[in-house]
């Protein structure tokens, strides 16, 4: 108990909030004797073995390049102080395969986060990587200011797959640029200037994504300009619990008192995913669309975590909330890992960027085309979406399960492969378990498994795993938790 209590208190010193590196020790000594592990479990015994992956047909290639600390001291000489790592000592990751990734040892683990929500298909996936490397052998880049089928094709399939008349395709680079262009695009049509998000989003990096964004631990001291952030409708924290008509009064509210009147859009994540997995108040969308609408605005829903069947129910997030948006914008599951990003909306509102040139060097290059529609036709023949579905009840109802066990789970919650477990000390409060998920964290990845971390405060397990994700991978995850989970 002495040791567990000096890890825990080494751990509440150096807990950085959600984004830093994170200061656990290793712990895998120390006997369990929480309150919060029922006795019945068998992982909760001191002579239990920690669970092992799965078996996985892989062999990864010998590593002959520099060492972890090489490669730290040299980011930490030449790249932005900015920048921060998992894990106490960070983690030198040379090879992927699947749902796998490979340290500079060849150790396996299982990426339960998927470079950030970003791996759909799997790492290294063979029919994207032919796909990448034909093209990359023909051409690697051209502009729009030329024609190739690649750019066109592509366009053509992702408009299929989108409901209503989101016809209109712009690609770019990322979702930060994805949801910028959505912006203008916002103001432009509109003529009015004011945006509104939720309260606990995140929209990106650039000046005016984060402008949107609503959590402190990633915004600078810098003007927002016309931006307002309504009353997060979160059935978990939110003061209205899941009454979606309450949180869309807020907005009306808002509207009639802290504006002209008019506004340009409204943007949110159908489950925000930096905030820590929070699904919206079933039916909120639809109210709120209804209201940005008579306000003159319009409607965008920011599907770069939750796009391409990743929630199993739906392919689009939106689509578990029974909306269509006017514009969409999407990212990191797009292209599997490539640099890509995409905004899909209507003839109408695309033309207002007719009136002057728009152009993106690199968005809709040949190979990022050509991954991107490798990615699409994956997902359809592999059934991810139906996967994700399958999967994921199966994640959820294990991680349910474990929650009766352990006190310190206070949500499990999300869809598909899409979840997130928050940590407290308190359920009754709600207070976030800090110290307790630092320790965790570096924990599961002495197990094997590498998760995400969300929520203002860091206490949100983000379990977003490639889309190929499987039952075994899912129990071996709640096993690790479990063990995890006893021995604090």
């Amino acid at each position: 108990m002495a040791l567990q209590r000096q890890l825990l208190k080494k751990a509440r010193i150096c807990n950085c909030q959600n984004t830093l590196s994170l200061c656990g020790s290793s712990f895998s000594t120390v006997p369990s004797s929480s309150s919060s592990s029922s006795s019945s479990s068998v992982a909760a015994r001191d002579d239990a073995p920690p669970p092992q992956l799965p078996p996985f047909d892989h062999a990864p290639r010998p590593y002959r390049g520099p060492l972890a600390d090489e490669v730290f001291q040299k980011r930490k000489q030449f790249l932005g102080p900015s920048l921060f790592h998992y894990y106490q000592k960070p983690l030198n990751i040379v090879e992927g395969k699947m749902q796998y990734l490979y340290d500079e040892n060849g150790r396996r683990y299982l990426d339960a986060f998927a470079g950030i929500v970003t791996v759909s298909c799997g790492h290294c996936h063979p029919e994207v990587l032919e796909a990448i490397v034909e093209q990359s052998k023909l051409l690697q880049h051209a502009t729009t200011i030329y024609l190739h089928h690649a750019i066109a094709d592509y366009a053509e399939a992702l408009a299929s797959k989108m409901p209503g008349n989101l016809k209109v395709v712009y690609f770019v680079n990322s979702g930060s640029e994805a949801n910028e262009l959505a912006m203008l695009m916002a103001r432009l049509y509109t003529g009015n200037l004011g945006m509104i998000s939720l309260r606990n989003a995140y929209h990106g990096g650039s000046s005016g994504t984060l402008a949107l964004t609503a959590l402190n631990t990633w915004k600078y001291p810098i003007p927002q300009g016309e931006i307002h952030h309504v009353v997060n409708p979160d059935p978990y924290h939110g003061v209205f619990g899941s009454d979606a008509n309450h949180y869309a009064k807020d907005v009306q509210d808002h509207i009639d008192f802290g504006t002209s009147g008019k506004v340009a859009g409204f943007m949110a994540e159908t489950i925000q995913g930096v905030g820590g997995a929070v699904e919206l108040a079933p039916g909120y969308l639809k109210l709120v669309y209804d209201i940005i609408r008579k306000a003159g605005g319009v409607c965008i829903a920011d599907e770069v975590q939750t796009g391409f069947g990743r929630t199993g129910s739906h392919y689009w997030g939106f689509e578990t909330q029974g909306v269509i948006p006017d514009i969409v914008t999407m990212a990191k599951g797009i292209g599997n890992g490539l640099p890509l990003g995409a905004v899909v909306t209507t003839p109408e509102i695309a033309s207002v960027l007719a009136q002057k040139i728009q152009f993106n060097t690199f968005g809709g290059n040949p190979v990022c085309s050509a991954g991107g529609l490798a990615v699409l036709r994956v997902l359809d023949k592999e059934k991810r979406q139906a996967h994700c579905a399958d999967v994921g009840s199966h994640l959820l109802g294990r991680l349910r399960a474990l929650q009766q066990r352990h006190e310190i789970i206070g949500d499990v919650r999300g869809r598909g492969l899409m979840v997130g477990l928050e940590l407290v000390t308190d359920r009754n409060e709600k207070t976030p378990a800090k110290a307790e998920t630092a320790v965790l964290f570096e924990k599961l990845r002495e197990l094997g498994v590498l998760v995400g971390k969300g929520g203002l405060h860091g206490n949100v397990f983000r379990v977003k795993p490639p889309m190929c994700f499987s039952k075994d991978d899912a129990d071996f995850l709640v096993d690790a938790l479990d063990y995890a989970m006893s021995k604090l």
